[in-house]
């Protein structure tokens, strides 16, 4: 059974740090590039960072350059994400995926964690 287990998430104040981690199972999770996701209320889920299956590339939304950092850890399972100088636009769920497209396609979900950033 595949699992994708998203934790982390909570209230944090603007100008602070959050780390996410997401806990796969049920597949080979070498073999997949892994992303953060996110959904505020009203909008469409964007895509937040991407990293390759061996680490060896990652890719980042404009608005968090600089601010976040993903990062992987193949012999655990599990993919972080690394939130600072956390601003309120960051409000969202975070979700993790799991893609791979050969030999077959598969895309993986996890349920998400809600991250807000208030004072």
């Amino acid at each position: 059974q595949v699992q994708l287990v998203e934790s982390g998430g909570g209230l944090v104040q603007p100008g602070g740090s959050l780390r996410l981690s997401c806990a796969a199972s049920g597949f080979t999770f070498s073999s997949y590039a892994m992303s953060w996701y996110r959904q505020a209320p009203g909008k469409e889920r964007e895509l937040v960072a991407r990293i390759t299956s061996v680490g060896d590339n990652t890719n980042y939304a404009d608005s968090v350059k600089g601010r976040f950092t993903i990062s992987r850890d193949n012999a655990k399972n599990t993919v972080y994400l690394q939130m600072n100088s956390l601003k309120p636009e960051d409000t969202a769920v975070y979700y993790c995926n799991a893609k791979r497209v050969v030999p077959t396609m598969r895309n993986y979900w996890g349920r998400g964690t809600q991250v807000t950033v208030s004072s």
